[in-house]
């Protein structure tokens, strides 16, 4: 059983390793929009919002569009997106400890622990907005007139 369990691990990192030599990871980005938001954020939730709105970005921000929806299929709300919908547990520095010294890396804002699982974006106005649902992310702008499922009060 070891045997098997080994071939198959093998044959995942050859494949791996196969995709990884003929499809690269890009070296030549040199700006991040995910990073950008990070930042943004940063400032934001620790009431810093003027440096938060003046941050600048060198490259031109995508508009984006996003739907909220609630558990049960309706429809939360929908907004114009201004650059990109981010994860709430993407960070600008590692998850990690010092080698040395044991210690736990605090986050930029002198935190430690783990965020909501969810996302958040900025409106193109500057608003700021968190969700931790379901959402349905474009660059096509959408509207849904009708949702799929709709709840009905019982007698």
């Amino acid at each position: 059983m070891h045997t098997n369990i080994f071939v198959s691990f093998t044959y995942k990192n050859l494949t791996t390793n196969n995709l990884e030599n003929s499809q690269p990871t890009p070296t030549d980005i040199d700006y991040s929009l995910e990073r950008y938001n990070l930042i943004r954020r940063a400032y934001w939730v620790n009431g810093q919002r003027e440096r938060a709105l003046s941050l600048e970005c060198p490259v031109e921000k995508p508009l984006g569009y996003v739907i909220l929806l609630t558990d049960n299929g309706g429809v939360l709300g929908s907004f114009v997106v201004d650059g990109k919908v981010s994860s709430l547990n993407s960070f600008l520095t590692p998850d990690s400890v010092y080698i040395d010294s044991g210690k736990v890396l605090a986050d930029v804002d002198g935190s430690y622990g783990e965020n909501d699982s969810g996302i958040f974006f900025f409106t193109p106005d500057g608003k700021y907005l968190e969700w931790t649902g379901t959402y349905l992310y474009s660059d096509i702008p959408f509207e849904i007139d009708d949702p799929i499922l709709k709840i009905e009060a019982g007698e």
